[in-house]
């Protein structure tokens, strides 16, 4: 039975892949793109979704007037997003609570509406920042890195589980996404709409427009390719703090498979990232840009760590491996690989983005 699947955050990179992913592989699907168009770079994908007969909405999840006439659909898949832990902090507070708290609010009373499921894209940042600095860790010649000697649940060498304690402070970014999913979690106990929430660590991969504070390993690689410089920003500057990332195209996989298996994970949580097998600590990274692009930038430490970093961050994805049978397929150096190859092709129009 063909469907009908919208994607709200549909020209950003997140949205932009999984719209192409999903047509590519089901054809006679209707995917329906829907966007603001209000982050630098999303207008270059309207090419590329109009290329794969993708219905695009330039519409704004914040305004409910700018839903009312969209077509039927059967899933919605929630990307919209302001992503950035910074957001908030550095910056006015109530456009982050517009976009990622009340444009929630308006997508779920619209799959409400037309009767559909929903798949939210939340964060790994709902969990505390304290919680997660107080964790036992060793320094090692390259990264930061968790041991099994915890006194918290939830967390061990091989990252955080669904298990980890939730309560303490985590960003205004954090707690947008947050306040969500319980909103999430109520619309599904009260109404009977089938939900599944998966909190994404890093994602990366091409037509990701990287800058300072989010989409880290992008900004990484194209300050390398177009031969900028960067900063050890934090944690003594010494360029050791670890994130596991995912690739975009696994996120699909998962997705994909959650749309066509929606009775076996409705109504849970998921932790998703590339876990302790596809993670890096800067040092590493920049030791991967180098090889890949045969660049070497001047990179200079500045010790003062931002507000709301955190120097470690792992995704243990045994709850969500162990449902679906779903893990990651592609390595960090495919990851960077394929990032420079379209940067490579693309290298004209980006940049001016990415420079």
């Amino acid at each position: 039975m063909n469907k009908s699947i919208l994607i709200t955050g549909g020209a950003g990179f997140v949205g932009s892949n999984l719209c192409i992913g999903l047509k590519r592989k089901y054809p006679d699907y209707t995917i329906i793109a829907l966007d603001n168009l209000r982050r630098r770079g999303s207008e270059l994908n309207l090419t590329r979704l109009r290329d794969h007969e993708i219905i695009f909405f330039h519409a704004d999840i914040r305004n409910q007037e700018d839903l009312e006439d969209l077509p039927p659909f059967d899933f919605m898949i929630d990307a919209s997003a302001d992503p950035s832990v910074l957001a908030g902090i550095n910056s006015p507070l109530m456009p982050l609570i517009n976009t990622n708290l009340l444009g929630t609010v308006n997508c779920l009373e619209l799959a409400k509406k037309r009767n559909a499921a929903f798949i939210f894209l939340s964060t790994s940042r709902v969990y505390p920042i304290d919680t997660l600095e107080n964790a036992d860790f060793v320094e090692l010649d390259k990264r930061y890195a968790w041991t099994d000697n915890q006194l918290i649940s939830g967390i061990s060498s091989r990252g955080i589980q669904e298990s980890f304690p939730i309560s303490g402070s985590r960003s205004f970014y954090g707690s947008t996404k947050l306040a969500s999913e319980l909103l999430i979690d109520e619309y599904h106990a009260l109404t009977g709409m089938k939900t599944v929430v998966n909190r994404c660590g890093v994602l990366s991969g091409p037509w990701q427009m990287g800058k300072i504070d989010q989409g880290v390993l992008v900004l990484w690689l194209a300050r390398h390719y177009f031969d900028g410089s960067l900063k050890y920003i934090g944690f003594e500057g010494k360029g050791k703090q670890t994130r596991d990332v995912l690739h975009i195209d696994d996120l699909v996989r998962l997705i994909d498979w959650q749309i066509h298996h929606i009775d076996q994970v409705n109504g849970e949580t998921f932790n998703v990232g590339g876990g302790i097998d596809v993670s890096f600590s800067l040092l590493e990274l920049t030791e991967l840009c180098q090889e890949v692009t045969g660049n070497k930038i001047q990179i200079l430490p500045e010790l003062q760590t931002r507000t709301a970093d955190i120097k470690i961050y792992i995704t243990d994805n045994t709850k969500v491996t162990s449902t679906t049978g779903w893990s990651p397929t592609k390595s960090m150096k495919d990851l960077v690989q394929d990032t420079y190859n379209w940067m490579k092709e693309n290298e004209k129009s980006l940049k001016q983005i990415l420079n």
